[in-house]
């Protein structure tokens, strides 16, 4: 009957049972959150074989008779330590402290150690508690070792779940724990994509994109991207159309060909624009001056770097970009550098390429890394030519606010107002234009023209064409206030007097300009004196092919364009025009015009 009841149920009815909390046997060894009464796992002075056993693993391991032994390292030991130990659970809560430097078990006391192993076991679980960050690095060796995973992307997910967890409590976990798990997808040669916001590829990345940016204008850097050619199209600055700078007084500076195609290319202006500001340490997207003048902070700033990718491949032992992020380089490498690693069996021969500048090798064992080495995060050469060029274009658009000059080289200097004076003086003469027409101001446009021509008659073409109003107005009486006077604009008095124009046309009619409608409206001008003699005589001669007599004092031209606007509001077009021979009556319009001036 004993043998059947249940020593942790039996445990709790006990824990639960008042009048055993208040008996003088336990008053005196009660403490808050840990029970009355415990199994004997739970005893802290217990101490389960298995730890025996792990703890009996030596340190010195006997080979042969024949052969000495030898002494395992730190490393090795752990790991065979922690195979025995890969399965194993506890059930005793350690709440001390443990602290140290690369943590294993044998820096554990035995509370600590049965501790730890509980705390494992809860993380295995998926319950992530909080403990001595020791206890963290010892677990994060093991699955780094292989002990706890299935398989190697197992172990991957493993670990970045826990470092994902822990780092709630530990925050400085984040940088061993990020280039651990670098190595580990390295070492295993797992999709680089599981590394896509490790700081490293992510450095890796955008030195790429500034390769592949700046390397049409600096073909060197194709050794960086290992590739055979630019990857995109563009003109270097000998190849570009002369553009002629001038300036310094009288003298013309040297005809230069401009840095960046003009017009600009937009779309390509602007990948080299991102990635100067991506990289530098003045933010040009961030300046009053770019919000303001886009396109010409944009165009100066691209325009610049090209010259200075040119003068240091020419003048500097190493180009802009190597100069600023470092030169590409092959050096050995230790994987899982600062944790406890061991090899059971050396890695086989491998090649791993993390991306186009980032490269990993294995001979016999031992690794090499070849990539960029060098400077990281932002150019702080780059910023002092990015704020160089906000400072000198605001000078040159007169911009405000004004920067407060910095320390500028001259050849610097000299580089960033020639491309300034190219660009301004390329949108001066050949930036489009905006034209904005206010259509509003032409009827005052109108009036004014009428009020200058009204001002340049002569007297005797004022009285003549007072005559021609006054003879051809309506026989209909005006009242005084609706009578146009003198003080009317001539454009109202043309606008009134106007001939009114027939709705209908009656039957048999013609609608055209030389039909019976025009001969009816001609025989009206010509009783109205729509030419003068000279202008009839002018146009007589012509309709007979014959020399015709000029007025004195007047261009045929002059006479020819006289004679067109008089008769366009009768014809609806041009009546003479000059031909090869001269000036030709349009046949069109000559029985029109005949019939015009016999009548």
């Amino acid at each position: 009957m004993a043998a059947d009841i249940d020593i942790h149920e039996l445990i709790a009815r006990l824990n639960a049972n008042e009048r055993l909390r208040q008996s003088s046997h336990f008053s005196k060894s009660v403490y808050k959150d840990e029970p009355i009464v415990r199994t004997g796992r739970q005893m802290a002075s217990y101490l389960p074989d298995r730890y025996r056993q792990m703890r009996g693993i030596s340190r010195w391991q006997e080979r042969s008779p024949e052969s000495r032994g030898r002494w395992l390292s730190e490393a090795e030991l752990f790991y065979r330590q922690a195979r025995f130990m890969e399965d194993f659970e506890d059930d005793c809560p350690y709440h001390g402290s443990f602290a140290s430097y690369y943590p294993t078990y044998n820096d554990m006391s035995d509370r600590q150690l049965r501790g730890y192993f509980t705390w494992r076991a809860a993380v295995r679980r998926g319950e992530v508690a909080e403990a001595p960050k020791s206890f963290a690095y010892v677990y994060l060796y093991e699955l780094i070792n292989g002990i706890g995973a299935k398989n190697p992307l197992d172990g991957y997910h493993k670990i970045r779940s826990f470092w994902e967890s822990f780092r709630t409590f530990a925050p400085d976990i984040d940088r061993n724990v990020r280039a651990w798990l670098h190595d580990y997808v390295i070492y295993h040669a797992l999709d680089p994509e599981l590394l896509a916001d490790d700081p490293v590829r992510k450095l890796d990345l955008e030195l790429i994109a500034i390769a592949r940016a700046f390397t049409p204008f600096d073909p060197a850097l194709v050794d960086w991207l290992d590739e055979d050619a630019p990857l995109a199209d563009a003109a270097s600055p000998q190849e570009t159309a002369p553009n002629t700078i001038t300036g310094g007084g009288k003298s013309a500076r040297r005809a230069q060909a401009p840095a960046l195609p003009l017009p600009p290319d937009e779309a390509a202006e602007q990948r080299l624009f991102e990635a100067i500001d991506l990289h530098s340490s003045y933010r040009l997207s961030a300046s009053s001056l770019f919000h303001e003048h886009p396109d010409d902070l944009r165009h100066v700033a691209s325009a610049v770097f090209v010259r200075m990718l040119a003068y240091y491949r020419k003048n500097r032992t190493h180009g802009l970009v190597e100069s600023s992020f470092g030169e590409e380089a092959e050096m050995g490498y230790t994987m899982f550098g600062s944790a406890v690693f061991f090899e059971e069996h050396p890695h086989s021969d491998a090649e791993y390429e993390l991306d186009p500048i980032h490269r990993y090798r294995c001979r016999r064992g031992l690794w090499t890394c070849r990539r960029i080495y060098g400077g990281q995060g932002r150019s702080r050469a780059w910023g002092e030519i990015a704020r160089a060029c906000d400072f000198r274009l605001r000078e040159a658009l007169s911009f405000e606010p004004q920067l407060k000059e910095a320390k500028c080289p001259k050849y610097l200097a000299k580089i960033i107002d020639r491309e300034i004076e190219a660009w301004l003086a390329w949108k001066e003469t050949s930036a489009p234009r905006v034209i904005d027409i206010d259509l509003s101001k032409l009827l005052g446009i109108r009036s004014a023209a009428a009020e200058t021509r009204e001002a340049l008659l002569i007297d005797e073409e004022r009285e003549e064409e007072e005559s021609n109003l006054t003879e051809s107005a309506p026989s209909a009486p005006w009242g005084e206030a609706d009578s146009p006077s003198a003080s009317s604009s001539p454009a109202l008095q043309e606008a009134s007097l106007a001939p009114p124009v027939r709705a209908e046309l009656a039957e048999g009619e013609s609608a055209s300009p030389h039909g019976q409608l025009a001969q009816t409206t001609a025989a009206q001008a010509s009783s109205d004196g729509l030419l003068t003699s000279e202008e009839s005589a002018y146009v007589a001669a012509l309709l007979d092919g014959g020399a015709a007599t000029m007025p004195a004092g007047m261009s045929e031209d002059l006479l020819v364009d006289t004679i067109n606007e008089k008769l366009f509001d009768l014809l609806g077009d041009t009546a003479i025009e000059f031909g090869p021979t001269g000036p030709c009556i349009i046949d069109d319009y000559r029985d029109d015009i005949r019939e015009l001036i016999a009548s």
